[in-house]
C-alpha cells in the first residue's frame, strides 16, 4: 500500500483557519494556535447571538409599542390584552413599525381597540 502524506492537508486547513481569522488583533491573527482558539470562540458567539437577537429585537417591539400607547393612557400589556380580545391579529414587529413610521394608521387602531 503506497504511502499517503498529508502536509497539503494540513497547510490547507491552517490557511483556513487563518483566512477566518483575518483582521483579528494581537497574535490572534497570525499565529496558528491563537487563531484556532478564537476562531472557534467568535462562532461560538456567533451562533449564541443569532438566537440573541431575537430576543433583543421583540424587546425593542415592545419598549416601542409601550411608548406609543402611553399619550392614550394605557399601559404595555392593557393594550396586548385590549389586541387580543378585539381579535386583531398583529404581531409586535408590525405594531412597532406602525407605531414609529405610521402615527395616523396607528391611532385609528389605538380607536378601535379602546373605544
Amino acid at each position: 500500500m503506497p504511502r499517503v502524506k498529508r502536509g497539503m492537508m494540513h497547510a490547507k486547513r491552517r490557511k483556513n483557519i487563518l483566512k477566518r481569522a483575518k483582521g483579528y488583533m494581537w497574535g490572534r491573527k497570525n499565529r496558528i494556535k491563537l487563531a484556532k482558539t478564537a476562531v472557534v470562540k467568535a462562532g461560538v458567539y456567533a451562533y449564541r447571538d443569532r438566537q440573541k437577537r431575537k430576543s433583543e429585537f421583540r424587546r425593542l417591539w415592545q419598549t416601542r409599542i409601550g411608548a406609543a400607547v402611553r399619550p392614550y393612557g394605557v399601559s404595555y400589556s392593557r393594550f396586548i390584552n385590549l389586541l387580543k380580545k378585539q381579535n386583531v391579529a398583529l404581531d409586535r414587529k408590525i405594531l412597532a413599525d406602525l407605531a414609529v413610521n405610521h402615527p395616523t394608521a396607528f391611532k385609528s387602531l389605538m380607536k378601535i381597540v379602546i373605544k
